[in-house]
């Protein structure tokens, strides 16, 4: 009786205790869970007036970037106040190793938070915390469209066809009068008196009469035989339509932003040309970059730029974007940047050529406990798309639908059906010609009393020239 007893008291105060431990831990998980929603209950963000990632409007801010806080704050569930950065800049050395800009306020933690299109270098990262990137960018040329070059050269006419319909309308044209040669070779009609009369359609006539149809000009001879006529009528058809797609394909194109396209394509066309003076935001990422590049190209610029600070270098984007509207100048930045730019401002146009990959993120201080978590965040909005959602709401705009429906040369595709429509009335013309044949070796070997297969072949051989040949062959020999 004692031993149960004490068997029944010893399992009491395990179990107690083990109630306390796993009421302990939670207790420890829960005081977690409570200061990290403490830390994100109120956060000072600082931000840079750039379009359209943070712009001031009469009812406050907003942009690319304030929607993203907000659906962040959404997310994790605090509050924030957002406010301009002080003076202007992102945030670069001076020369006594202090960090201006977002950066700077970042480190003194005079805000907890940067939400911008703040670049992430590697400087940077050594200093401060990034989330996960929200948005890719590079490195581009931004150009206005006056001090770009048309395309005036000599075979401009044959812009309106892709390269691709001028080689099928080119193939078309040799096998319409191939089979046209072939009709007038074959058809009674065409070529009644084998012996005496010359027959009218030779493969020179032949071409002859194809380019008369596609001008619209006419040419002699003109076809008698109904298979003939056939192709005639096929190939004027073709040659109409063929005509009327070119028209209105050159008029869109000369009607379109399309006839202008920079002669730079490249940092190299950048740096070889002599007519645009070109720089970059003073002590930005992009400056940095081709400071410290090893390529040969990127060093010029860099050492071009340099000499030349105090003319060349602008404090921010908007005086950059003002000043290549206003002058003969080129602008380096970020190609995102550039793009909404572009679609906003329909006289800049932005080079192709995109370098130095990079991406923007959020920025905090190295021991902030937000950065996991924002980083989660972050990738979940990319997920869901949301953040696809946020970039076409704010590049969404009319010249870029002006482009999207631009003009484009005329596609081989496009013209198919009049292909198509041509190669069957070619085959219907020859076999048209075939039957007018037929018919003719049939009423020949019944007058002749021979068989239709061979005064078929007498009228081959005669129509192309094999029997005088073989006759010709036969006197040799006896001769």
């Amino acid at each position: 009786m004692d031993k149960s007893l004490l068997l029944l008291f010893a399992v009491t105060l395990l179990t107690v205790g083990c109630t306390d431990a796993g009421e302990s831990k939670g207790s420890i998980h829960k005081e977690k869970e409570r200061s990290k929603r403490q830390a994100l209950k109120h956060l000072t963000v600082t931000t840079i007036m750039e379009q359209p990632f943070s712009m001031k409007t009469e009812s406050g801010m907003e942009g690319f970037c304030i929607d993203l806080l907000s659906e962040l704050s959404q997310s994790l569930g605090f509050n924030y106040t957002i406010r301009e950065v002080k003076d202007g800049r992102y945030g670069a050395k001076d020369q006594d190793g202090n960090w201006n800009g977002m950066v700077g306020e970042v480190l003194r933690k005079e805000v907890d938070l940067a939400v911008a299109p703040l670049t992430i270098t590697a400087k940077r990262e050594g200093e401060l915390a990034f989330t996960k990137p929200f948005m890719q960018t590079g490195i581009s040329i931004l150009l206005r469209k006056d001090n770009t070059s048309e395309n005036s050269y000599l075979f401009g006419f044959l812009t309106p066809f892709s390269k691709e319909t001028w080689i099928g309308i080119l193939v078309a044209y040799v096998v319409t009068s191939l089979c046209l040669f072939l009709v007038g070779r074959l058809s009674p009609c065409e070529w009644t008196e084998l012996s005496t009369e010359q027959n009218n359609f030779t493969f020179l006539n032949s071409l002859w009469f194809g380019v008369g149809a596609f001008t619209l000009q006419g040419a002699e001879p003109h076809p008698k035989s109904v298979s003939a006529r056939i192709i005639a009528v096929i190939w004027w058809i073709f040659s109409i339509v063929l005509v009327a797609a070119y028209i209105a394909s050159f008029a869109a194109f000369l009607n379109s932003d399309s006839v202008q396209t920079t002669d730079i394509q490249t940092f190299e066309d950048l740096v070889n040309q002599r007519t645009l003076e070109f720089g970059t935001i003073n002590s930005s990422s992009t400056f940095q970059f081709f400071k410290n590049s090893k390529n040969p190209t990127y060093r010029m610029i860099y050492e071009y730029m340099d000499k030349r600070k105090d003319e060349l270098l602008v404090k921010s984007f908007a005086e950059g974007v003002q000043r290549v509207q206003e002058s003969n100048y080129a602008f380096l930045g970020e190609s995102v940047m550039q793009d909404i730019m572009v679609a906003k401002h329909c006289d800049l146009v932005r080079a192709p050529q995109i370098i130095a990959g990079r991406g923007y993120a959020i920025a905090a201080p190295l021991d902030s406990p937000l950065i996991k978590q924002l980083s989660v965040a972050i990738l979940e909005q990319t997920e869901s798309g949301n953040i696809e959602y946020l970039r076409k709401k704010w590049w969404d705009n009319t010249c870029s639908m002006k482009r999207s429906a631009g003009w484009n040369p005329v596609q081989p595709h496009t013209l198919g059906g009049i292909f198509l429509i041509l190669g069957i009335g070619l085959a219907l013309g020859v076999i048209a010609a075939l039957i007018e044949l037929v018919l003719k070796a049939r009423n020949n070997a019944d007058q002749q009393k021979k068989s239709c297969c061979s005064a078929f072949s007498e009228e081959m051989g005669e129509r192309f020239g094999t029997n005088k040949e073989n006759q010709e062959a036969a006197d040799s020999v006896k001769s």
